[in-house]
């Protein structure tokens, strides 16, 4: 297992190779393990066969072509809905209408997908996070009709790895390692942590190929831009006051 995370890959093309139902479902089911609040399981996961299913999700993730080229997708949910009926159903009142609700089924639905990305990668299937997921949330609630109280959170494409891309580069250990209390980076410090990934030859394109004097500008720039994310933070908390967990 150490070796499967040490090595692995984000896989963006995929065999034309089923994953069998049984694969997938013994996947799931011991991803379902992991760590949950409260042992409530506030989450669930939309699977995405059907090609037509795909041609609607599509669109949300700015059609990236590994939507519709991966055998699965699978959409992970943060879900207190169902809780919450249970709840109702059981002579209780459900008060999960409401930001800490929200979080909290966030952290349950990461550590899943987690768990099973992890899971996956060990029985050699490849996978590939779309980010995408909470920039349109919803057009995904509408492709896969989510109910109020259910939030798509993350999106994974998965299948059999056609091909292995070249392995990018993360942060040392002391990056993000702090002993006892946090301790705030000097000027110098960050110099060094970051002198290997300004390093790479592909960092210098990205420079290059987007006219900026530094690699930090790429990311203020042109990549993660206060003001779309200003954009997205108000769509956001839009859409989680419509699926009720704001108000």
């Amino acid at each position: 297992m150490f070796e499967t995370v040490k090595n692995r890959r984000t896989i963006r093309k995929y065999l034309s190779k089923d994953i069998t139902p049984d694969l997938l479902n013994d996947l799931l089911e011991t991803s379902f393990r992991a760590s949950t609040m409260g042992g409530m399981q506030l989450y669930s996961v939309v699977v995405t066969r059907d090609a037509e299913m795909k041609e609607k999700l599509s669109p949300a993730h700015f059609n990236q072509p590994m939507v519709k080229s991966a055998p699965v997708v699978l959409t992970f949910c943060a879900d207190f809905r169902r809780f919450s009926k249970w709840c109702e159903q059981r002579k209780a009142v459900p008060g999960y209408d409401n930001l800490m609700s929200f979080m909290n089924a966030s952290m349950d639905t990461l550590l899943v997908a987690q768990t099973f990305c992890t899971l996956a990668e060990e029985v050699g299937l490849g996978i590939c996070y779309l980010g995408t997921t909470t920039y349109n949330p919803q057009m995904i609630i509408d492709a896969l009709r989510l109910p109020e109280l259910v939030f798509p959170l993350t999106t994974i494409t998965v299948g059999y790895p056609d091909g292995i891309p070249a392995q990018v580069d993360r942060l040392p250990l002391e990056a993000a390692v702090h002993e006892e209390m946090y301790h705030d980076y000097t000027p110098e410090e960050i110099d060094k942590l970051y002198a290997y990934k300004e390093s790479l030859p592909e960092s210098k394109q990205f420079i290059e190929e987007n006219k900026k004097e530094t690699l930090a500008q790429v990311f203020t720039d042109v990549r993660y831009t206060k003001k779309d994310n200003e954009f997205m933070s108000e769509n956001l908390l839009k859409v989680l006051r419509r699926q009720g967990f704001l108000k």
